[in-house]
């Protein structure tokens, strides 16, 4: 099981970025998948989810500005980003679990045993 993460970079504030997660050594459509993120001081908090039904859920922060999608062509999980802000700063992370509820809020960052390596967003006033 492999998952890596690509895409984060500098923007300014209102900028967008596209972020991947390429995943290998299982289906992605096939697990809850979910982009974490986390800046420094702070604990990891789950930003969107894609269930295994295909439904999506997002924090609050994120609603109206993130798109989570997934593309089984190329096994890939994705997470568009938009109207960035500065607080949207961390480092963002895929992870992977076997739960079906799949759900914003209910996605305790131990119950994923499988992350990537994370990818750096940063967001300049």
């Amino acid at each position: 099981v492999r998952l890596e993460e690509s895409g984060g970079g500098s923007v300014q504030a209102g900028g967008s970025l596209k972020l991947s997660c390429v995943v290998s050594g299982f289906i992605v459509s096939s697990y809850c998948m979910v982009w974490f993120r986390q800046s420094p001081g702070k604990e990891r908090e789950a930003v969107a989810a894609f269930s295994r039904a295909g439904e999506t859920t997002y924090t609050d922060s994120a609603k109206g500005r993130f798109t989570i999608s997934e593309d089984s062509a190329s096994n890939t999980l994705f997470l568009e980003m938009n109207s960035l802000k500065p607080e949207d700063t961390a480092m963002y992370y895929c992870a992977r679990n076997s739960w079906v509820t799949c759900e914003i809020g209910r996605l305790p960052p131990a119950a994923f045993p499988y992350w990537g390596q994370g990818t750096q967003v940063t967001v300049s006033s």
